[in-house]
């Protein structure tokens, strides 16, 4: 790549820019030339010092003499690798100065678990790159955190350019909580934009109804200079949850897909995908994994895989995954539902038949003893699926008990018609499935509507169940009503307006309460484009309205983006909802959401 400037420059200046290596392998290289008097000279040799990673994390400032006219970039990389570079800017050197500090702190909870949990992030902006100033020093406290006990470790961490909550190395080592602490090191500021992130650990036994808080009071730089933030800390602590399954837990690439519900016992059931080879959606090496909880969600039992197919590499390691959980109500007896892939047999390869060989298998579990142990799969492709179908599976999500006994699960299925698009997939449609027999059989709704995919259902208080939907179109949720166990479906008033979505899977539950009356809760990614800003809304008129002064903001963070409520108890709200390949959970008070 060559840079030809208008004319050439008159003053020595510089070129910075901020670097991302995309590859560890060789051969690699990656060069700077400037051209003056028609003459190409290296300016620049990155080989060695560009850092791998995929976010920017090389800050690099070069010196450019008087009277070059252009600038060469090369580079030389393995297939399907490179460098990305970022804020190319070329200028004059100017003396640096610090021109505002503050402090910023986007709704991320801090995790139980975790090594590094972003509590409050420090802004340095500077001016100029000549003569470069230095972080020497930061104070803070924890002034705000409901039991600072609960806090193993603190640490502050040096971003540089990047913007991502939590991202950068250690400024300072590591230490306990106390009520002033000063971390002393060093970071050279860049021009632009500098973050610094205060960082905790906590202890196993954190409260999850606790929040932690962090106040800057003082920044030195240069160790003489003494800064004071703008604003020492916004308003609004971070809350404190679980994280049930991280990145490398029992040796699997990643977790996805979760399902949440509470027995009849109060004991928490969370199913998810044990993605373990990579994070990847189904054909591939994917089990359901169970956890349980049986203090709400304080603490986690140690996973347990509850739907293994097999793992011969010639069946596509026979994945079976994006689960549901049911508990029936009258019996206690939990279930949890899959879809199996024998081979190339989800979303994308699953054809008309009713075999592994042709196509997707819909696969029940049950528990009798409140989550402990769990019966061998049960396959119910022939009581639910049509022979021209091309795919059939669960939510995922919950399923829900009838007050008359009927155990519904939410589901979808490819029909034998093509896509709108012309393709030879069946056209998407959300659906249910249900049992009046407490599992012995199993029978099969239609489609609310084309097009939509992942939905949740609930029964409202007239007995009619509304199923929220997925929606491929985007911008709003499809939502419908049936009072025939989905024979005929009616669109509600607010289909398509009242709950915005991004494409993506979302929760609904209905829960009674003595004070509060009845509620829908529902949580999802609350915009239109990106899974991020995962939001919990309620209603109090059955869905109608969904007011502002409702929601709860509870991760910013993009993320993966599905979600799934439970009611825990009379009084508290629980999720388990996906970061990053990883399976979270946060416990809520009514009292908090309903407002």
């Amino acid at each position: 790549m060559e840079l030809h400037l208008k004319r050439s420059t008159a003053t020595d200046v510089e070129l910075a820019f901020w670097a991302e290596r995309w590859t560890k392998r060789a051969p690699f290289t990656f060069r700077i030339e400037a051209k003056r008097s028609g003459k190409w000279s290296e300016i620049y040799d990155g080989g060695k010092t560009l850092r791998v990673g995929a976010r920017f994390l090389s800050n690099v400032h070069v010196p450019v003499a008087k009277g070059v006219e252009a600038l060469r970039f090369s580079s030389t990389t393995p297939s399907k690798s490179g460098v990305m570079i970022d804020d190319l800017e070329l200028g004059a050197v100017v003396p640096m100065t610090v021109v505002k500090t503050t402090t910023i702190q986007p709704v991320i909870p801090v995790l139980i678990r975790k090594k590094e949990n972003p509590v409050l992030g420090l802004l340095v902006v500077t001016e100029g790159r000549g003569a470069p100033r230095s972080v020497t020093g930061i104070k803070l406290n924890l002034e705000g955190t409901t039991n600072p006990k609960d806090v193993k470790s603190v640490q502050v961490l040096a971003a540089g350019g990047e913007r991502t909550a939590g991202a950068g190395e250690p400024f300072a080592s590591a230490r306990p909580p106390g009520k002033e602490m000063v971390f002393n090191g060093k970071t050279v500021l860049t021009g632009g934009e500098n973050y610094f992130w205060i960082s905790v650990e906590l202890r196993e036994g954190a409260s999850l109804d606790g929040v932690v808080d962090a106040t800057v009071l003082e920044m030195e730089i240069d160790g003489s200079q003494r800064l004071l933030p703008e604003k020492s800390t916004p308003r609004g602590p971070q809350r404190i949850g679980y994280a049930v399954r991280q990145r490398g837990d029992d040796g699997s690439r990643g977790f996805r897909i979760p399902g949440l519900a509470t027995t009849t016992k109060g004991t928490l059931i969370g199913v998810y995908d044990v993605r373990r080879r990579g994070g990847g959606d189904l054909p591939g090496d994917i089990d359901v994994g169970m956890s349980r909880s049986t203090n709400g969600g304080q603490g986690w039992e140690p996973m347990k895989v509850i739907m293994d197919m097999g793992d011969d590499p010639k069946w596509r390691y026979d994945g079976i995954g994006d689960p549901a959980v049911l508990v029936d109500r009258g019996s206690g007896r939990v279930w949890a539902i899959a879809t199996w892939s024998h081979g190339n047999r989800s979303w994308l390869g699953s054809g008309q038949g009713m075999t592994p060989e042709e196509t997707g298998q819909l696969m029940l579990v049950h528990s009798e003893d409140d989550g402990v142990t769990w019966s061998t799969p049960i396959n119910i492709t022939n009581q639910v699926k049509k022979p021209d179908w091309h795919f059939l599976l669960q939510g995922p999500g919950n399923g829900i008990t009838m007050k008359d006994g009927t155990i519904v699960f939410a589901a979808q299925y490819q029909d034998r018609d093509k896509k709108p698009d012309g393709s030879k997939k069946g056209t998407p449609y959300s659906s249910l499935i249900y049992s009046k027999d407490h599992g012995k059989t199993w029978n099969m709704g239609t489609g609310i509507k084309s097009d939509t995919t992942e939905s949740q259902i609930v029964e409202l208080g007239d007995g009619s169940l509304m199923l929220n939907c997925r929606d491929n179109r985007g911008g709003a949720r499809t939502i419908g009503i049936t009072k025939d166990l989905g024979k005929t479906w009616t669109l509600h008033p607010t289909d398509r307006k009242a709950l915005r979505e991004p494409v993506c899977m979302a929760s609904l539950i209905r829960v009674e309460h003595p004070e509060h009356g009845n509620l829908l809760v529902f949580s999802n990614p609350n915009t239109t484009r990106g899974r991020y800003n995962m939001t919990i809304k309620v209603s109090r008129d059955e869905g109608m309205t969904w007011p502002e002064n409702s929601h709860t903001l509870y991760d910013a963070r993009m993320g993966s983006g599905y979600s799934c409520l439970t009611h825990i108890g009379q009084d508290k709200i629980g999720v388990l909802y996906e970061g990053p390949t990883e399976i979270y959970f946060l416990r809520f008070s009514l009292n908090e959401l309903v407002k």
